[in-house]
């Protein structure tokens, strides 16, 4: 895990009003968890500037942000299609056991039986549970299950080791 890799945790998608808010689509769990990460590096058209702190809140179905000197239409209009980021180390310590999926993700897939299955490539949300996308000689959907499909997740061997017949 490296602790200075930046994290996309969300992007600005279009503009709120006429003094410089932003309509913002957040990554983070729960979502308006995106306000209390710093600081923000927003990355747009190969250009980046950093934003030591924003506030928001939530505005109907969405969150709506408001950036230091970000103080009309034409300024919130400039950052539309900005991606937002965060250093790794910016995020909370997971509880044991619990693991960011940006942690997971290029780590290599291994059954009981040594088979390689390939490198977890991401993961997605279901309404029942995360799963796994494990890119090898094919690609695999594993159920993120711990006991019942994930045995083990070491991170500093770089390996997920799953219950998980080759064959499916």
């Amino acid at each position: 895990m490296n602790a200075d890799r930046q994290l996309t945790v969300g992007r600005i998608v279009g503009i709120h009003g006429v003094d410089g808010w932003v309509k913002l689509e957040s990554f983070t769990e729960p979502r308006l968890r995106i306000f209390s990460y710093r600081p923000w590096r927003l990355m747009l058209a190969g250009t980046e500037s950093e934003v030591a702190s924003a506030q928001g809140h939530e505005q109907g179905k969405g969150i709506v942000g408001k950036l230091p000197g970000c103080d009309d239409r034409d300024a919130a209009a400039r950052l539309v299609g900005a991606t937002i980021q965060v250093p790794r180390s910016a995020l909370p310590k997971p509880k044991r056991g619990e693991y960011y999926w940006t942690d997971l993700e290029g780590l290599a897939v291994v059954n009981a039986d040594g088979v390689d299955f390939g490198k977890v490539s991401h993961l997605f949300a279901t309404g029942a549970n995360d799963v796994l996308v494990v890119q090898g000689e094919r690609e695999r959907l594993i159920p993120y299950v711990t006991g019942q499909f994930v045995k083990e997740v070491n991170l500093q061997a770089g390996r997920i080791t799953v219950d998980w017949d080759p064959e499916f």
